[in-house]
């Protein structure tokens, strides 16, 4: 089985939560005889790309790059970076071309809505395949303020591929999929409403158990000295406004003064350079460079990045929206309890007091209530991760998600060969 993935983004040195997801599904695939081709746009800064390895490659794909761009004139290029980091509706000429060529195919999956999704159906359709949407930030199921930051992104220039967009048909990508797969009930349960009809799966993302068996502490202790003798809460994912970093650090102060020893640490790619450079100007200004640690970016699987999961006493998560949060399975992986803002992805997945806490964004007091209830009982907080641990082991194993996965390539393959050979049905 040949499957073409359409991304939006692929650049191993601002490595994501859906890269991670992909990369855990190839890494599932494998013994399955299922071959996976990535299709990406080429990324600007070769030599930045060419110095990082490329895990997709490590875990058995091959890479295939495309020309594409921000249709949109008049704005910055940090701006269009920006967009393309939160859902930018990229186009691409080359695309057609490049999936119309590719032998063999049995499936095209995209993991890009808008335009480039847009496209991906469009040669599905023409070469009588499979085509499967992946929804992995959110369509549907996002925060009114997450919603407003999408749609004001290109203001001030002008979208010159709108009518390309209208052409492709992209507002009816849902409507003309073969299936829609998403990570979250809610999130399908939207989908389902708004195209009642279509083939809505809920597919969550993996998690290796044994990258997290051996014991990587002492990597993240040789790399990040700080750790050392600290009680570590660790906050991972790209330094960006949905993740919500900020709010943290605001509330830092506040929680370093009832627990001194208490270092948060961020760790990921910095996405949204104005938003990074206000963080690290906040923390300088209110004087807490002893209290908050940015690791920056570290490769999926590096021993130091596992190390910090497993050296931390919670995992923190103030997100705006999280439609699945892989890392809060990572963190349970790690056999590390979660604290977490009340995300869709969270709140699906945390069970109260059983493998972690909620906490509300609106009430920062019900934030701190979860940490100190947290650092004051060890004993409880290491159940918790206990408990989170097996739930990983037991609803999200790469290779059984992956294996599910397989089944619904395999059962729309059928489906599309008995549309074209009806005397078979």
């Amino acid at each position: 089985m040949r499957v073409a993935h359409i991304l939006r983004k692929y650049d191993p040195a601002e490595w994501g939560g859906t890269e991670t997801a992909i990369e855990r599904l190839a890494v599932g695939f494998a013994g399955q005889d299922v071959n996976s081709i990535i299709y990406a746009p080429r990324v600007a800064r070769v030599s930045d790309a060419t110095s990082v390895a490329d895990p997709l490659v490590a875990a058995g794909c091959t890479v295939r790059r495309f020309r594409a761009v921000v249709p949109v004139w008049g704005i910055s290029a940090e701006r269009k970076k920006q967009m393309i980091a939160v859902g930018g509706n990229v186009v691409s000429f080359d695309l057609f071309r490049a999936l119309g060529r590719e032998h063999e195919l049995d499936v095209i999956h995209s993991h890009a809505l808008g335009r480039l999704g847009a496209i991906g159906r469009i040669v599905a359709r023409a070469r009588g395949l499979a085509f499967v949407l992946s929804v992995h930030g959110g369509a549907y199921d996002l925060p009114a303020t997450v919603r407003q930051e999408l749609r004001k992104s290109a203001v001030g220039g002008w979208d010159w591929g709108r009518p390309f967009g209208l052409m492709l048909r992209a507002r009816h990508l849902f409507a003309e999929s073969d299936a829609i797969l998403t990570v979250n009930a809610r999130e399908a349960e939207l989908i389902r409403a708004q195209h009642p009809g279509r083939k809505v799966f809920v597919q969550p993302h993996g998690v290796p158990l044994a990258l997290f068996k051996a014991d990587h502490r002492a990597a993240a202790r040789a790399g990040f000295p700080a750790v050392q003798g600290r009680m570590v809460l660790l906050v991972p994912g790209r330094i960006d406004p949905v993740k919500n970093q900020d709010w943290l650090v605001a509330e830092a102060a506040a929680l370093a003064r009832r627990h001194p020893q208490v270092l948060l640490v961020l760790v990921g790619a910095c996405t949204h350079r104005a938003y990074g450079d206000a963080l690290e100007a906040r923390i300088a200004r209110e004087g807490l460079g002893g209290h908050v640690l940015l690791a920056g970016k570290l490769p999926p699987g590096d021993a130091r990045l596992i190390g910090l999961f497993q050296e931390a006493q919670a995992v923190l998560l103030p997100s705006l929206s999280e439609t699945f949060g892989l890392v809060i399975l990572e963190a349970w992986a790690a056999g590390t309890p979660v604290i977490s803002s009340r995300t869709s992805g969270a709140t699906a997945l945390v069970e109260e007091g059983g493998n972690g806490l909620l906490f509300d964004l609106a009430h920062p007091v019900s934030f701190h209530a979860a940490v100190d209830r947290l650092l004051a009982r060890p004993g409880q907080s290491a159940e918790w991760g206990e408990a989170g641990r097996r739930k990983v082991a037991a609803d999200y194993d790469t290779v059984a998600l992956a294996a599910r996965m397989k089944r619904i390539y395999s059962d729309l393959i059928e489906e599309k060969n008995a549309h074209r050979h009806p005397a078979r049905r």
